[in-house]
């Protein structure tokens, strides 16, 4: 895991090192201010009668506002046998309240161009939304409603429904993924039968399955009080103004049951446990060892944190020098430390190379093991851990959502948002000695849980004496409908209130449009070179992309462009690889580079005042290649490990053989930019020589550049690039694309036991270059290009067989797709295949003046979120230079949403939305599902192999 977790919520944000200064007391509030170099996050904290804690944070930069609301409650505050109910319960959340409707959620935030969601872990359910600023009290209503005003919207039919929406979830993350069940086995095994940590977040499905409305309303009675709670407002708004709404609308509101603090429960182990597993989507052998650690904020855990990236981060790492390099077992092995509320864990995670027996894996970690502890840590180390986090924690507060999520977890976890002053301090104590320490204390010689996965029928490459662990997967069963008996329909009764919360309230004017201003260059090599100066954070992100990548490919050695991203960050004509990770990580910065089918992408990040330097790593990069033939081997081996991972993972099945149908065999688009097995191996160091030098030229290329850097600093920094790059000519070779389809096709990928089935659905379009690009987009929103999207609210909240639906245009330069598609549970299979068609026939006929409205407010007013972050703003200087949009485009985009009538709307579903040329494919189950299409309707129905190829039923497995 490259990056360290110092937080709870890993999957939210980074947030590292700053100083910080002490806390001042104002009238019964506090106020605080962090600073690195003239940064400064000032909040103010204060408390509401009912117990509810408020967060202020004014940041007037973008006319947006995020307001967060956390929690204290996760999955461990869950019981034995009703496990997975922190989560549904979020989900339930999101359906209604006493005076928002059914579904509405969604749509009011999207309707005033916000985004929302939640998030649930082991420690606690954050729901937040970010909005352009005259939406705050809209929000505060909406989040309000739902902490005070909800328990007396909960029905049966409702309940049932996110029931299956959040099975559904666990079939499409854990039960049809690669390794899915790894987790369970763990802390099953690692935590004591009823610790708060031996189940996992999703839940178990039989507990799923057997939770009740009952369940609901003693959950939100015991945990979903004010008193529970942080809410935190980021962003645009005036203080005394938000807390005269705070007070109005979350002020009345009762406190609930107190809860009480979780005690720290961490475990030790008495023996170490082994256990095996048989993979259905595995075609690679994975091996854990998981030791019991502690809890986080502790001085132990920060120095395990440590220890997990010098384990394994990096190529002088031991468990890179061991597998990788000397014993050839895996690619890229994992350590690492969680800690987390109440307990914590350390991890090493291999996954070994196609056919490698897991017992030379753990004899290969134990070799690294003793020679960590003959090699010790190095001063050298500590550094390069720590010169990489001051970048982190600015990229992790680049956005009003990512120092919400700071402040309410800080708060939540230690009571003070301000905690980062002691987090800081604690990084900073931690010596060589101390991840030592650690080590001898938790690790060396300390029982463990070990889980052997390996391919189903290849046993003999599992641990010696491991047992068979007791994974529950769930059984293909014939769709039948839940049938819910409601009592008869009965007006909420609504809770009483000081204000009359059944209408929303009005919103403010809505923010104009305010596009930064860019500027554009083009260098004596004819490099161009287009930039924002953005001077909020001491931050710089850039991107260089050379066109081609993938479209370069000789198809008969297909993968040669992607492998040339990968050894062109194996050091250079004057450093090892491992010398030219130093000289990134010692700068605090990230450098990484990757193929798409149209180019090859270099991106960086770093700290302002490294620029130069991390430019000059960058040229070094890029012209002073190493072509280093023993990184060559190992890259050639990685890439190889995941083309075999992906032919077992139905999404990448899906994808690839869907690119293979419409695209057709001759067209590099139907080939994956990582090759087959057979062309990665037959690929040499010469065949790399000979794309970069006959493809990689200033000619094709722009550089982008975003952040705290004036255009004179920018384009001086690439003087040398200027001088040394040659221009030499490329063409870029263009194919046919023939969209020739005239039937609706059915076909059908077998995965025996998958417990999904994915759904793509759809032909060639356009190109992103057509004039009906962007109209077609928009045409599409209220279709499926939004959780409010028909095949959405169909599939998910009125049927619950999927977590997600979708529809989309793709073009490029090169004419994209329309697709729909979904992940259904495996028993509705047949029957979301139809609604897909029907819905998009449906669309065919026109939409209402209703659903016309929302998409122009949705599409309009979001753009008052689309230039804060440096990523956003890079990303649309990319889109504009790849298409030689004007400085304005966006103006002009917001014209067409603004003038869109619905004859046009209508024109444009009748002229790219046909159902009945479409190619429908379904990656699932065909033992149960594929016959039932023969009597669908379908012009062809095709049972095909991975390769696309059609092959005999009797093939099919019973």
């Amino acid at each position: 895991m490259k990056k360290l977790r110092f937080m709870a919520v890993a999957f939210f944000m980074s947030l590292l090192a700053v100083s910080f200064v002490s806390c001042d007391k104002l009238q019964g509030s506090e106020t605080g201010v962090s600073q690195e170099e003239g940064l400064s996050i000032d909040y103010e904290k204060y408390e509401l009668d009912n117990g509810l804690n408020v967060v202020l944070h004014q940041d007037k930069s973008d006319p947006i506002v995020s307001v967060a609301i956390q929690y204290g409650v996760g999955s461990n505050r869950e019981k034995k046998g009703r496990t997975g109910f922190a989560h549904l319960f979020e989900h339930m959340l999101f359906q209604e309240s006493e005076n928002v409707p059914q579904d509405q959620f969604f749509k009011k935030i999207q309707d005033v161009g916000g985004t929302l969601n939640g998030g649930t872990w082991q420690d606690g359910t954050i729901y937040y939304e970010v909005v352009p600023q005259n939406a705050l009290e809209m929000v505060l209503w909406l989040e309000s409603d739902r902490m005070g005003y909800f328990i007396n919207t909960v029905t049966e039919s409702a309940f049932a429904n996110q029931q299956e929406v959040v099975q559904n979830e666990k079939r499409q993350r854990v039960d049809n993924n690669p390794y899915g069940h790894t987790s369970w086995v763990i802390d099953k095994n690692l935590f004591p039968d009823g610790h708060p940590y031996s189940w996992q977040v999703i839940g178990e499905l039989e507990d799923l399955q057997n939770a009740t409305v009952e369940d609901v309303k003693e959950f939100y009675d015991k945990f979903y009080g004010p008193n529970n709670a942080t809410l935190v407002i980021a962003g645009d708004f005036e203080t005394e103004e938000a807390k005269e709404l705070i007070e109005k609308y979350f002020g009345e509101i009762k406190k609930r049951e107190e809860v009480a603090p979780l005690e720290v429960q961490n475990v030790k182990l008495s023996e170490t446990k082994r256990l095996y597993h048989e993979d259905n989507f595995a075609t690679a052998p994975q091996l854990n060892m998981v030791w019991p650690t502690v809890e986080q904020y502790t001085a132990d855990a920060y120095a395990l944190n440590f220890l997990g990236e010098i384990l394994s981060d990096g190529k002088e790492a031991p468990l890179y020098e061991v597998l990788v390099k000397k014993r050839e077992l895996a690619s890229n092995p994992r350590s690492y430390n969680s800690s987390e509320q109440i307990a914590g864990k350390f991890r090493i995670m291999v996954t070994a190379n196609a056919g490698v027996d897991l017992d030379s894996v753990e004899a290969g970690i134990n070799e690294a093991l003793s020679r960590f502890e003959k090699e010790g840590v190095t001063e050298k180390d500590i550094e390069r851990i720590k010169a990489g986090l001051e970048t982190s924690f600015y990229n992790g507060i680049s956005s009003v959502l990512g120092k919400s999520f700071q402040l309410a977890q800080y708060d939540v976890f230690t009571g003070d948002p301000g905690y980062i002053e002691e987090d800081i301090k604690n990084i900073k104590k931690v010596t060589k000695e101390d991840v030592m320490r650690v080590y001898n204390t938790y690790i060396k010689g300390k029982p463990y849980v070990m889980t052997s996965f390996v391919p189903k029928g290849q046993l003999e490459l599992i641990a010696e004496n491991s047992e068979k662990a007791q994974v529950v997967e769930e059984e293909i069963t014939e769709n039948v409908e839940q049938t819910v008996t409601e009592t008869e329909a009965q007006e909420v009764q609504k809770t009483p209130s000081k204000i009359d919360r059944s209408q929303q309230p009005p919103l403010g004017e809505a923010p104009a449009l305010n596009v930064p201003e860019s500027w554009t260059v083009e260098l004596e090599n004819e490099l161009e070179v287009h930039g924002i100066e953005q001077t909020e954070l001491p931050l710089v992100n850039f991107s260089l992309v050379i066109e081609g990548g993938h479209l370069l490919d000789d198809l008969n050695k297909n993968g040669v462009a992607n492998l040339m991203s990968d050894i062109l960050m194996e050091g250079t004509a004057n450093k090892t690889p491992a010398e030219l990770e130093e000289a990134i990580d010692l700068l605090g910065a990230n450098i990484n580079m990757y193929t798409t089918n149209e180019s090859i992408v270099v991106r960086g990040n770093t700290l302002a005042r490294n620029f130069e330097k991390t430019m000059e790593l960058v040229e070094e990069i890029l012209l002073e290649p190493r072509w280093d033939e023993e990184e060559l081997a190992r890259i050639k081996t990685s890439t190889i490990n995941s083309i075999e991972r992906n032919a077992a993972n139905p999404n990448v099945i899906a994808s690839q053989v869907y690119d293979k149908l419409l695209y057709g065999e001759n067209h590099p688009l139907a080939h994956p930019t990582s090759g087959t097995v057979e062309s990665v191996e037959a690929i040499t160091m010469q065949d790399l020589k000979n794309y970069y030098n006959k493809n990689f030229s200033p000619t094709v290329s722009r550089f982008h550049i975003v952040g705290d850097v004036s255009q004179a600093r920018a384009v001086e920094a690439l003087d040398d690039i200027e001088d040394n790059w040659e221009p030499k000519e490329v063409t870029i070779p263009e194919f046919e694309v023939v969209s020739n389809r005239d039937k609706a096709s059915l076909y059908f990928v077998d995965v025996p036991g998958a417990k999904q089935s994915v759904i793509n659905i759809g032909y060639l379009a356009l190109p992103r270059t057509s004039e009906d690009f962007f109209p077609a987009e928009v045409m599409n929103y209220k279709l499926g290009g939004s959780f409010s999207g028909n095949v959405n609210l169909v599939l998910r909240e009125e049927k619950g067989y999927t977590y997600g639906a979708r529809t989309g245009f793709s073009g490029t330069k090169i004419p994209g797709t329309f697709t729909a598609s979904s992940s259904v549970r495996t028993n509705a299979t047949g029957e979301s295949v139809g609604i897909f068609k029907d819905e998009i026939a449906k669309y065919r006929e026109g939409i209402t003046p209703e659903d016309l409205e929302f998409t122009k407010n949705a599409l309009i007013k979001s753009n008052a979120r689309r230039f804060e972050t440096q990523g956003s703003l890079l990303g649309m200087l990319q889109e504009m230079s790849a298409y030689d949009l004007p400085a304005d485009y966006i103006e002009k985009e917001e014209e067409v949403v603004r003038n869109m009538t619905l004859e046009q709307h209508k024109e444009l579903a009748q002229k790219y939305l046909d159902e009945s040329r479409m190619a429908y494919l379904v990656v699932g189950d065909a033992a149960t599902q594929f016959e039932q299409f023969k009597n669908m309707g379908f012009d062809e129905v095709k049972l095909i192999n991975k390769e696309g190829e059609e092959v005999e039923l009797t093939n099919l497995k019973p």
